[in-house]
């Protein structure tokens, strides 16, 4: 298993320089006090925990696995112990008000401790990820006596929670919820039904699990208008807070899956187990919605959590290994062959890693300042935040999550043979990595989302919203020669964003199909123009930088390199994205059912 090194010279350059952390921090009402030099003190702490704490367990964890046994979960060695030092460690309410128990520090710094946790350990890390649903959804909709009731615990790490959407008959679809809720006399609910790929639903790591269940009350409406949310423990609590009698749930199994083996997966069963209702009956998936964005967020964070670590250990790798010599002469004379870092494709390779996981990172925590903007910031500036995020959060989640898939997959490519065995560590990460496409909605869903929805949905105004930043960017440094090689591009790609827009819409008039079919390609050719733009800005600081002194001009310079790299090597991709999505729904529509199969 690679070594993880958390990326702090990277991290800092995105909020520091691209960023401008200091200034977005002091314009937030209620944030001032989070000084530099406390922000530095977060990430130090963050990364010496995840480097030191939590790293060590990811390859025995996915050697160990869970156990289940008699409803019962047996988690990998060391998890609860890291999981208390964590907890000990207050990182669980960090962005939490301080009202409500918390730190009081704005969502981006969860966000940074978010990113080096899941790249020391994805599996770890969902333990307590899991817990941030039910104290969002407190927060969002919880009743004063609920928030007094639930979250000092839930924030302390003593409990854990989860968030019980699926069940086995669907997924995304939540209005085919069948879990049912009947009210009883004192308030509470009986809650009765089975919810699938619940993580953390089951796990001796804390000593009691908060579950928030969507679930239907007798004679509510159907579909998304009947769903309401509850409030579930595993054990329920006496007058005095204690804990009670266990409640009727259980974990029927837990999933044998392909990867994040050390986060247990169960299929959890609700036998009138009682429940206390979030805010009003029938108004469940709108209390989501307030949570549904951090989420997507999230989710595409593990994308470049995971491609981190990969690059990590292809990069190390490929300076190590030795085999066979470059073809403009030897690099390394004294020994048998040179290191694989020499030759071109294993360049291409981790180029391409490097590449996508730095402008993903850029583009995650550029969405995470907006959430601030959306919570603390001034209305307007809310509001423009709140329009951006609505638009790119879809872009973000299925993007980043495909493309740190591909990270993944090329760092086990830079081992070759040695990556898909597993001593080297390489092939958990992929195995890790692949869930992220299909965690809060898949790829298609995203792409959906983001064409139907957010833009046709919108009428463009959404897509208006960031094109314009894209103009404003390319003309004000339009008589800047040393930037045309980016703003040139750029500047058309995002012209003929909007003309694809255009014609697919102009399509969608006559075929609603067209649509669906154009979304992942219109979602790709989205992310790869946002990732331009931020490449750009990204290289107008490297070139400034590099000017003005002498200090870090290597950092500044492989940052101008990796933006060059992007532009030529990975931003092309545009072109064949843009042609598919005008490929037309009748490609992929023409064929009968039965014409599948011959």
């Amino acid at each position: 298993m690679p070594d993880y090194k958390a990326p702090l010279r990277e991290i800092k350059f995105v909020f520091n320089e691209l960023l401008d952390c200091d200034r977005h921090y002091r314009s937030l009402n209620g944030c001032e006090e989070l000084s530099p030099e406390l922000f530095d003190a977060i990430v130090d702490s963050a990364s010496k925990f995840a480097e030191n704490v939590v790293a060590p367990l990811n390859r025995s964890g996915d050697e160990q696995g869970c156990h289940f046994d008699k409803g019962s979960v047996t988690t990998p060695l060391g998890f609860k112990e890291a999981f208390e030092q964590y907890a000990a460690g207050g990182w669980q309410g960090l962005s939490v008000p301080c009202e409500d128990g918390g730190q009081g520090l704005p969502g981006s710094c969860s966000a940074l401790v978010n990113e080096l946790i899941g790249s020391s350990n994805y599996a770890w890390s969902m333990i307590g990820g899991l817990a941030h649903a039910p104290i969002s959804l407190l927060l969002a909709a919880g009743a004063d006596e609920q928030k007094k009731t639930w979250l000092p615990k839930l924030l302390s790490g003593t409990w854990a929670g989860t968030m019980c959407l699926t069940e086995a008959h669907c997924g995304s679809d939540v209005g085919l919820v069948r879990t049912c809720a009947t009210a009883n006399a004192d308030g509470s609910y009986n809650i009765t039904g089975s919810k699938i790929f619940i993580s953390g639903g089951e796990q001796d790591i804390t000593e009691n699990i908060i579950h928030t269940v969507l679930a239907r009350v007798e004679g509510a409406p159907p579909g998304t208008k009947g769903i309401s949310l509850f409030v579930v423990p595993k054990i329920l609590l006496e007058k005095d807070g204690s804990l009670g009698q266990r409640n009727n749930v259980s974990c029927g199994s837990i999933e044998n899956k392909m990867g994040l083996k050390g986060s247990p997966t169960c299929v959890l069963n609700f036998d009138g187990a009682t429940g206390y209702l979030l805010g009003e009956e029938n108004g469940g998936l709108e209390i989501m919605f307030n949570i549904m964005n951090t989420a997507r967020m999230g989710t595409a964070q593990q994308g470049v959590s995971i491609g981190e670590a990969s690059f990590q250990g292809a990069l190390t790798y490929a300076r190590e290994r030795l085999q066979m010599r470059s073809l403009s002469g030897k690099k390394n004379p004294d020994g048998p062959a040179d290191p694989i870092i020499v030759h071109p494709d294993v360049r291409r390779m981790l180029m391409t890693q490097k590449a996508l996981n730095e402008g993903s990172r850029a583009f995650i925590y550029w969405l995470a300042f907006m959430v601030d903007q959306t919570k603390y910031g001034a209305e307007e500036e809310a509001k423009i935040a709140d329009d951006l995020l609505s638009f790119l959060t879809p872009i973000a989640k299925a993007f980043c999550t495909e493309t740190g898939f591909e990270v993944t997959n090329l760092g086990l490519q830079v081992f070759g043979g040695h990556g898909y065995i597993r001593e080297n560590g390489m092939e958990q990460l992929v195995r890790d990595a692949r869930i992220a496409m299909l965690y809060e909605g898949t790829t298609g869903i995203q792409s959906l989302d983001l064409l139907g929805r957010k833009v046709m949905g919108s009428g463009g105004k959404l897509l208006a919203n960031f094109t314009k930043l894209v103009h404003k960017f390319c003309t004000a440094n339009a008589d800047n020669e040393a930037m045309a090689e980016f703003t040139v591009p750029l500047a058309a790609l995002n012209k003929q964003w909007g003309d694809l827009t255009t014609q697919i819409g102009t399509s969608a008039m006559n075929n609603a199909e067209e649509v669906g079919a154009a979304s992942v390609d219109y979602a790709m050719f989205s992310g790869y123009v946002t990732l331009a733009y931020l490449w750009a800005k990204m290289a107008l600081i490297a070139q400034q930088k590099m000017v003005e002194q002498d200090e870090g001009a290597e950092f500044y310079k492989s940052k101008l390199t990796t933006a060059r790299f992007y532009y030529a090597r990975i931003l092309p991709r545009t072109s064949a994205h843009a042609q598919a999505a005008l490929g037309g729904a009748d490609t992929m529509m023409a064929l009968s059912e039965d014409e599948f199969a011959f």
